[in-house]
């Protein structure tokens, strides 16, 4: 299941901490397995129920976000050098993995991806850093997941944090207009 992984979502091996790495994907392989998807779901379901009849994928935004996340995070050093720290590892497998409720906040029923129970009560954000919480990752990425969306703006984002916050409103909002 590791190397299927790898194959969706090769930005996974940018991650230099191995252990990190596996935990990232351990998340993932358990939200899919909670939400009854597997990992070729991931190019059916919808990147967002927000936009109807949406025909971006929830893998293909996953790594959109990373990929723009790891750019802005390129630009940003280039220019500000070590006046912004930032921990790259965090910033990939928080991209990575900013989004991985989703497939607990969807279900399909008759056809249709509608908001499961989940999604009802919690959205994505909360549903995913309380699952990423039990593999015992750093509490930066519980932080990235559970802020990434409007549910973090009342609160103080890391670095990593702004960047993603930001790399998933630029593609979310040009998808939208």
């Amino acid at each position: 299941m590791t190397e299927e992984f790898e194959v969706l979502f090769p930005e996974i091996n940018l991650i230099e901490d191995e252990v990190l790495r596996q935990k990232t994907i351990s998340v993932w392989l358990e939200a899919l397995k909670q939400g009854g998807w597997s990992l070729e779901d991931l190019k059916r379901l919808p990147f967002t129920l927000l936009i109807p009849g949406t025909k971006i994928n929830l893998l293909t935004h996953v790594r959109a976000v990373t990929q723009c996340a790891l750019r802005l995070a390129e630009v940003i050093q280039a220019n500000y050098g070590q006046e912004v720290k930032l921990n790259k590892d965090i910033l990939i497998a928080g991209a990575l993995l900013h989004d991985v409720g989703k497939v607990l906040e969807f279900e399909n029923k008759e056809g249709k991806f509608v908001k499961s129970r989940v999604g009802e009560l919690v959205r994505h954000p909360f549903a995913g850093a309380a699952l990423a919480s039990r593999f015992d990752l750093p509490l930066e990425i519980i932080h990235i997941i559970a802020g990434h969306s409007k549910e973090g703006d009342s609160w103080k984002r890391t670095i990593e944090g702004i960047i993603i916050h930001h790399a998933d409103f630029v593609n979310f909002d040009t998808l939208k207009s």
